[in-house]
This record gives structure tokens, C-alpha cells and sequence, in this order.
């Protein structure tokens, strides 16, 4: 598509978009519980067609040499299909944050003030492979009041095409405007810059994805962003860790789903261990298929790789791992804070202290104590979904869900009164 046509293109979606929020905004909390869960009925009566679409991204996906923790992220089966749907009823199954009262208190003057949760208005969303980010997105937007404008990544555009389909569906029979929900219907890139472009018409952008995809919504948007950066999730196994507990966590951590932006890219040991426990994890995470890039002090283990500098700060998605050697928890701590993207950190411990001071000093938005970090999950956190890892600090942090994708105004209630 010309330029232009781009423009009038994503102009007229956000019109529409905007209108739909207006709507959206004074919609009862019923009506968006029904949407969502009509939603979730027509995702599961469409399995076939969202398997038939995903089978055509995917032969596309082999056929661009995408890799294969990338090609996971893009599959779909019956079994995550269903999980779509249970998604969005557990979305819907939320208490309505639209309308909630977070603070009431009177002054002296007589006001009566409070501070009640209102929509962001319509949302952005620019996401890349994973399709049900289609459906955890436009469910969460849904049940916050919001509209939204999607924009997945070209490797998913039949899968996303199909779970749109669904929502739409479930718009129609609750009664609100299909134009809740938008899908941008071109791969052309154009897309992208409009709507970082669209302050008329956008209140938020959320981009999920890569550090590249981050790194040009940052640089180049002029409507303000939800940042979700990379995910260089570390986990630290400290002298006191109990051995059974870290040799499950880590494996878990590393090898349940590579892909994932929760998946840990970077192990690191206390020097205490190196000729115990930590090599043997090391053996675990080998034995598993993991290549273990390890640094020194490490690279001496029998099957490891010897760590370039680049692999430290390095988001692999893969069956990859960084690993280190720290004198302590302190070294642990340093070294998180000069590698890490503040996205999710874990501690194996059965020291309490140990464990309090890395769960007070390691400055990222998820930290854990004995627990993978897997973890970081907006429906493991019993948001139902999310919309995104916010690795920022300002407005929303960690696992976005409807409640974060609000925000507030003040009612005052008066009798006639007048300030003196």
C-alpha cells in the first residue's frame, strides 16, 4: 500500500476506534462479561478454521527459516486453543475494574471526594509472533472499558486473523460495536509508524515483542508507551539452596518453553557450589539439550561452552543459557543489575535472610524466591491474562492486566458549596 493509503487506512481505524470507546466506557460490566464469554464459546467453535489459518503461518514460518523457539511461539494446537478460551472466560470472570472505587474521603469544606477507575480510552497493541496475544489483549482492553487497535506481526497474520474473527463474534452478541476490537488488516510495516503517530486517536501504545521491535516503538512513537523489553531473566543458586528444589526449578526455568520472554537466559552460581551442586545442575540443563555458554570459573565443566562476552545481557529464546560464578548474593545482585532488563529474577535459597535481601534489592518487576521464573505470567498471577511484562516503573509494572490498563479521576460531590 502507497503511503497515503496507509494513512487514511489507520485514520479511519482509529475514528472508529475512538467512537467505540466512548461506548465501551458506559457499557455495564455485564455486557462486557457477556462479549467475553460468547467470545470464548466462538474461539472453541472455530478451533478447525484457527488451526487451519495457524497451518498456513506456520509453512510460511518454515519457509522465512524462523527458528524453532520462534516457530513455537507461532504454533497453535487444540490444547492451546482451548487455553485461548479459558483465557477469556477467566477474563471475564474478573471483578469489572470500570467504575471501582479506590479512595472516598470528605474535607472540611464539606466535598465529598473520590477517586474512581476510568479506561484509558483505545490502546495500541504492536505484538510479533504469538497469536494469542490477539485474544489476551483484546479480552483485557475489552473487560477494562477500552478499545483497541491490533497490530500482529506478519508471521502470524492467518492465526490472528481467525481469533479476531471470535472476538468480533462475540462483540455482535452482546450488542457493542465490533469496532471495539480492531484488527490492522496489512502486513505493510506503514501500519506500524501510523500508529505511533496517532495522537488523536491513541492514548497508549503496548508494544510485545523483541528488543528491535521495543527499541522502534521507543524511539520513533509520539503517543506515550507501555515499554515490555526483553526478557534476561536470571536465576541464582545460592549456597544454601536446597539441591532437589534448584535442580527442578532450573531445569523448569530454562526448558518448560524457551520462547517465552519468562524463560531464564542466565544462570548464576555461588562460588561455594561450582564443584557440588552447580555442577551438577549444569549436567541437568546438558543432559537436557541446553547449551550451556558458561563464563569463568565454570567453562571447565565437562560439555560446556565457553561464554563469549555478548552472551551475558543476551535474550537467547532458545536452548540456550548463559552461566557465571558470584562470590555471594551481593554478586548476584551486581551482576543482575548490569545484565539484566528488569523483566523477572529468581533466588534458590533456603536462607531467609539471603532471600529477603534479594527480594528487596533486585530492582525488576518480578522477583522470586525458590519459584521458576516461568512464572511471570499474567494468568499465573490469576489476572486471567496479559497484555504484557512492563519493565518500566511509571504507571504500569510487571504483569498488565485490565485493572493496569486503567486509570482514575476524582468525582466531587458538593451542596451548594463555594470556597472562602
Amino acid at each position: 500500500m502507497g503511503t497515503e493509503d496507509i494513512a487514511t487506512l489507520m485514520a479511519g481505524i482509529g475514528a472508529r476506534a475512538r467512537a467505540a470507546a466512548a461506548e465501551l466506557a458506559i457499557a455495564p460490566a455485564e455486557q462486557r462479561r457477556t462479549a467475553l464469554e460468547a467470545a470464548a464459546r466462538a474461539v472453541r467453535e472455530s478451533d478447525a478454521a484457527i488451526l487451519e489459518a495457524n497451518a498456513r503461518d506456520l509453512e510460511q514460518g518454515h519457509d522465512k527459516g524462523l527458528s524453532g523457539a520462534m516457530l513455537d511461539r507461532l504454533m497453535l494446537d487444540r490444547g492451546r486453543i482451548a487455553a485461548i478460551a479459558s483465557g477469556l472466560e477467566a477474563v471475564a470472570a474478573q471483578d469489572d475494574p470500570v467504575g471501582a472505587v479506590m479512595a472516598e474521603w470528605q474535607r472540611p469544606s464539606g466535598l465529598t471526594i473520590r477517586r474512581v477507575r476510568t479506561p484509558l480510552g483505545v490502546i495500541g497493541v504492536i505484538y510479533e509472533s504469538r497469536p494469542n496475544v490477539t485474544a489476551d489483549a483484546g479480552a483485557l482492553c475489552l473487560k477494562s472499558g477500552n478499545a483497541v487497535i491490533l497490530r500482529g506481526g506478519s508471521e502470524s497474520f492467518q492465526s490472528s486473523r481467525a481469533i479476531h474473527a471470535a472476538l468480533v463474534q462475540g462483540l455482535e452478541a452482546a450488542g457493542l460495536p465490533p469496532e471495539a476490537i480492531q484488527l490492522v488488516p496489512t502486513r505493510d510495516r506503514g501500519a506500524v509508524s501510523e500508529m505511533l503517530r496517532m495522537v488523536a486517536h491513541i492514548d497508549v501504545i503496548v508494544p510485545r515483542g523483541g528488543k528491535g521491535l521495543v527499541g522502534l516503538v521507543q524511539a520513533e512513537a509520539r503517543v506515550p508507551v507501555f515499554a515490555h523489553l526483553e526478557g534476561i531473566c536470571h536465576i541464582y543458586l545460592d549456597r544454601a539452596a536446597d539441591p532437589d528444589k534448584a535442580r527442578r526449578v532450573v531445569l523448569n526455568a530454562k526448558t518448560r518453553r524457551t520462547g517465552i520472554c519468562g524463560a531464564a537466559e542466565c544462570l548464576l552460581i555461588h562460588k561455594d557450589l561450582v564443584a557440588g551442586l552447580g555442577a551438577q545442575v549444569v549436567a541437568d540443563l546438558i543432559a537436557a539439550g541446553v547449551e550451556v555458554r558458561a563464563g569463568a570459573g565454570l567453562d571447565h565443566l565437562p560439555g560446556v561452552v565457553r561464554a563469549a562476552p555478548e552472551d551475558f545481557g543476551r535474550e537467547f529464546l532458545d536452548m540456550i543459557i548463559a552461566a557465571a560464578v558470584v562470590e555471594d548474593v551481593d554478586g548476584a545482585i551486581a551482576h543482575i543489575g548490569r545484565f539484566g532488563s528488569s523483566h523477572t529474577e529468581s533466588i534458590l535459597t533456603e536462607d531467609a535472610a539471603t532471600a529477603q535481601r534479594f527480594l528487596d534489592r533486585v530492582d525488576s518487576a518480578i522477583v522470586m524466591h525458590n519459584a521458576s521464573t516461568q512464572f511471570a505470567d499474567g494468568g499465573e498471577f490469576g489476572m486471567g491474562a496479559e497484555i504484557g511484562i512492563a519493565t518500566g516503573k511509571l504507571h504500569a509494572r510487571g504483569p498488565v492486566g485490565a485493572e493496569q490498563l486503567t486509570s482514575f479521576k476524582y468525582q466531587v460531590t458538593g451542596d451548594g458549596t463555594v470556597r472562602s
